[in-house]
């Protein structure tokens, strides 16, 4: 497996991250391409030769793009829009050399309704389009635990749509294993997010019961709770994603792409993104993942 990074979550202008991420020895980088300067209305032939230039000079490639509009695909008025701008992304992927654009759709619905019927449509037709050009939509994990999302896509009839698989999410968000997920999505996991956090209200029956020690970082999540959050995002090895069962679990699919560092938060994003990649490296070691 190889370590990949959210360009983004260095929170510098691109050939700045890029150098950055290059200098921790990162080999990839997943690149929001929804606006502004990396997106499909403004990225010329010129622009798209010269960000991969710069990307491949210092040694790196680009794992996916991210397509994601913040919107889902649960609205039948708005989803021909959002269809039209996720195809662009995908065009755009493929001239980037990666055809892998990763997003949410919404939450899935356990059981059959309106909803769920009108994501299917939506999700159909860009994995048909999708496998027209030769390249992946891939559902981030996380709105819904691993067996719903995993018969909604067994349900599609196309492979264009696959999963960007974020351990983190599932345990923060459904509290659902990742390991327990991957029964369900191995298949489809075309890419990877490297993420840690806690469920905050489990966190707190926890603590109660005397059975858990938590990180500093994580100490007033009662406070945050009350301040109506639900979950936090760690630093690696910090949360409830068990890495050493977890990778050993993704490995067992077949996967064998990128691990791909996301920091959504913090005050020091790229010294979380050293420690991130470090941490992996010490994993990808410990089980042979490198071959």
């Amino acid at each position: 497996m190889k370590i990949g990074a959210m360009l983004d979550s260095f929170r510098l202008p691109f050939r700045e991250g890029v150098e950055k991420a290059a200098s921790l020895g990162v080999e990839g980088l997943q690149i929001y391409a929804t606006d502004g300067e990396i997106s499909p209305q403004n990225m010329t032939d010129a622009k798209i030769k010269e960000a991969l230039d710069i990307i491949h000079s210092h040694g790196m490639v680009v794992s996916a793009l991210c397509g994601d509009f913040g919107l889902g695909f649960t609205d039948p008025e708005r989803n021909p829009e959002l269809i039209e701008k996720s195809k662009r992304v995908l065009d755009l992927s493929k001239k980037m050399e990666c055809g892998i654009v990763t997003t949410h759709i919404g939450h899935v619905p356990d059981e059959e309704c309106e909803t769920k019927e009108i994501m299917r449509k939506a999700c159909r037709e860009l994995a048909l389009y999708a496998d027209s050009v030769e390249a992946t939509f891939a559902v981030e994990t996380g709105p819904e635990i691993g067996r719903v999302l995993g018969e909604f896509l067994d349900s599609l009839g196309a492979g264009g749509v696959r999963v960007n698989f974020d351990p983190a999410n599932l345990v923060m968000c459904v509290d659902d294993r990742p390991e327990e997920a991957l029964k369900y999505l191995g298949k489809y996991v075309v890419h990877t997010h490297a993420k840690d956090g806690i469920m905050l209200a489990k966190h707190v029956e926890m603590r109660q019961e005397g059975d858990l020690t938590i990180s500093e970082e994580a100490k007033n999540h009662e406070a945050l709770m009350k301040m109506g959050w639900t979950y936090l995002e760690l630093p690696l090895g910090q949360g409830d994603v068990n890495f050493d069962v977890y990778l050993p679990a993704l490995a067992a699919t077949g996967y064998n792409g990128f691990l791909t560092i996301e920091r959504e938060v913090g005050d020091n994003p790229a010294a979380d993104i050293e420690l991130a990649v470090n941490f992996l490296r010490e994993k990808i070691k410990k089980f042979g993942l490198d071959k």
